[in-house]
């Protein structure tokens, strides 16, 4: 059996749906630059509403539905709560969606291509692998 199967790459995987839900949640820029700016550490409401430009409100509200799509995790430290990735998948899709609207714009020498290191380098740098 080839790995596409094993893991729901089949034109027929149960898990599409689901997929479709992810999209669906990662279709919010602010979604995105949170889950930027949680590429390579934890971070508290307050730190990344300062990083996205949004109150903290705002981006509370956001983190709740990333937590219920499991797409964040938490761990509490006394009063405060750090957000972090759950794991390296949403990371690697937003890279790639990044990526992808590099070739957009320019199919031809995206700025993903034109870094001096290789695209295998690139993402490993991006998805903190």
């Amino acid at each position: 059996m080839n790995a596409d199967s094993k893991c729901g790459l089949t034109v027929d995987s149960e898990y599409v749906e689901l997929a479709v839900e992810v999209f669906s949640m990662l279709a919010d820029a602010t979604r995105i630059r949170i889950i930027l700016a949680l590429r390579d550490e934890e971070l508290s409401v307050n730190h990344l509403a300062d990083i996205v430009d949004k109150t903290p409100a705002s981006v509370s509200q956001h983190l709740a539905k990333l937590r219920l799509a499991r797409i964040v995790a938490t761990r509490q430290e006394g009063t405060r709560i750090f957000y972090r990735l759950a794991n390296e998948h949403a990371r690697q899709l937003v890279a790639d969606a990044i990526f992808q609207a590099e070739h957009a714009l320019d199919d031809r020498n995206p700025a993903h291509h034109r870094r001096s290191s290789s695209r295998t380098a690139e993402v490993r740098d991006i998805s903190g692998a």
